[in-house]
């Protein structure tokens, strides 16, 4: 048998004595004083006292059932429902057989009669009983979240599994906190993971009623396992009980197929929770079929990416932006924008793949595969027109988190003999708001070797005012969304408060989707600098673009 070495350190394991009779207390405490540190509670009352003290330290109560004050059953109950104080083995002694029963169903670990059995059984009970909590805690916290302590996702996935034989229909949820880093940036991530905890307690109180599971995935996304119900909406209206402010979106995936992996049970969760996204009013969606078909044309994409990039299959498009200050726009520089032309699937769409393959990590690699074809583009327009203009490209948030991303960068810039003024750097403003205090330190890095800094989709990723001032940014780029929602709607003012930001920073804007002269002279009107959109030109293939260059360098 595996003995355990009862002294940690320089410290034995404490053990309470809750014993109300002199010589039984005498007795227990000459028994086991040798091998551990030992306490006692003359009463009920005191008993629950040491118990509360002592419960980090306790490794055992030795609990009389028959004493004054508080009697034995009423302690355990009491430990019970405190879900730290449960975790302490508690061994009955007492005279009273029939209470046994009752004593195990408390969560007693064990039981010892009176008269006491011969001392070698006394410890050897004592010592299993400390051997099994003690493993059993490690297991706890090897299959728990350190922070809600619900289950960690691989052991989530072996219950569910166990769930699957007890119930013919099962239901696989997804449930998010909306804009949740808000609440981090506002409150600080002390409070973030206290509203963590209250969701995770909540949510374990509601699902458990239901004979299901609860997990925290990630972050603040926690996925459900349980029987089929008709209608979760009460699991929302449960929610607000610990703040009403707080928004969450939960994507259900009902009468989930047992023949695929539960993983992928979950997968379809999240894609019908990333369905409402950027829904305010709609808080519950449902898998379906059409997202079935999107799952499937989605796998075929990444399966497909590697071969498409070794083919060539991936052309860079370049789109122009006029300097419109003056009275005659004029060219200023470009943007990079990637466009797949797929052998089977035909041309596809950015807004397909560019969010697919920021969620899986492959847009490093077409990043990287766009900056390497923009260095040799400018390279070869400085060859043959002795001219050009300067290149916006994308940079992802995963791009910043790698090790070698500057050095990447550089590199480029040096095989192609370029500066790093030929190379502008557009940072959504997302990225930023995700993990500022990183962010930030490795945009000044890049601005200290001379790139310019474009903050695109501005107004989109809920920067606060305090944090925008200590953004290291050279450009901002006003989303289309708010050009084309100004001029929809007759009301400019959040472009007007937009380009005051910029006015108040020094550096200018850049208005993307412009699609009318309207546009353009309202936008100039009010201050913005420079015009992108299909009022100039759509993206181009280079060839195409040069057009411009030509036009642009005749122009000096």
């Amino acid at each position: 048998m595996k003995e355990h070495n009862f002294i940690i350190g320089n410290e034995k394991r404490l053990i309470l004595i809750a014993e109300d009779e002199f010589i039984n207390r005498e007795i227990l405490g000459n028994i086991l004083s040798n091998d551990y540190e030992i306490i006692y509670a003359c009463d009920g009352e005191e008993a629950l006292n040491q118990i509360k003290e002592n419960k980090n330290k306790l490794s055992l109560v030795l609990l009389d059932l028959i004493m004054p004050k508080i009697n034995g059953i009423d302690i355990l109950e009491h430990v019970k429902k405190d879900s730290i104080l449960s975790n302490i083995p508690i061994i009955v002694v007492t005279s009273d057989s029939l209470s046994e029963e009752k004593s195990l169903n408390l969560g007693a670990a064990d039981f010892i009669p009176k008269p006491y059995p011969r001392e070698t059984v006394i410890k050897a009970r004592i010592r299993r009983t400390i051997e099994l909590y003690e493993d059993r805690k490690i297991i706890n916290y090897t299959e728990r979240d350190p922070l809600t302590r619900l289950y960690n996702k691989e052991y989530f996935y072996q219950y569910a599994s166990t769930i699957d034989t007890y119930y013919e229909i099962t239901d696989a949820l997804i449930l998010d906190i909306r804009h949740f880093h808000i609440i981090n940036d506002r409150f600080g991530v002390h409070y973030g993971d206290i509203v963590l905890r209250n969701v995770a307690d909540k949510l374990r109180e509601v699902i458990n009623q239901l004979d299901g599971i609860v997990c925290r995935k990630e972050a603040d996304t926690f996925m459900i396992y349980c029987p089929h119900q008709d209608n979760y909406s009460f699991i929302l209206d449960k929610l607000k009980e610990i703040d009403s402010s707080i928004i969450y979106r939960i994507g259900i995936y009902e009468y989930v197929d047992k023949d695929v992996d539960v993983s992928i049970r979950f997968d379809r969760a999240k894609l019908a929770s990333d369905k409402i996204r950027t829904s305010i009013n709609k808080n519950i969606e449902f898998y379906n079929e059409k997202m079935r078909e999107k799952e499937l044309y989605e796998e075929r994409l990444i399966n497909d990416f590697e071969e498409s990039l070794l083919n060539n299959e991936f052309k860079v498009f370049y789109q122009p932006k006029f300097n419109v200050k003056k009275d005659k726009p004029y060219l200023s520089s470009s943007e990079a924008l990637v466009r797949w032309f797929h052998h089977d699937l035909g041309m596809i769409s950015p807004g397909d793949f560019i969010p697919l393959f920021e969620e899986n990590g492959l847009i490093q690699k077409l990043d990287k595969f766009v900056w390497s074809e923009v260095g040799k583009q400018i390279r070869n327009w400085k060859e043959k027109y002795d001219f050009y203009v300067p290149v916006s490209v994308n940079v992802s948030r995963i791009d910043m988190y790698e090790p070698d991303f500057i050095d990447t960068l550089l590199k480029i810039i040096n095989d192609n003999n370029l500066t790093t003024n030929d190379i502008y750097l557009e940072i959504t403003e997302s990225a930023y708001t995700s993990d500022s205090k990183q962010m930030i330190e490795i945009a000044n890095k890049l601005r200290d070797l001379g790139f310019s800094i474009e903050m695109d989709d501005f107004g989109t990723g809920y920067s606060s005012l305090n944090m925008i001032n200590e953004l290291p940014i050279d450009v901002l780029k006003l989303d289309m969304v708010f050009v084309r929602n100004a001029h929809k709607n007759h009301d400019t003012k959040i472009v007007e408060f937009i380009i005051d930001i910029a006015k108040y920073l020094e550096v200018p804007v850049i208005a993307e989707g412009v699609e009318t002269k309207e546009q353009v002279e309202s936008l100039k009107n009010l201050g913005c600098d420079i015009i992108q959109g299909y009022y100039f030109s759509k993206p181009i293939p280079s060839n195409e673009f040069e057009k411009f260059i030509i036009e642009r360098k005749n122009l000096l």
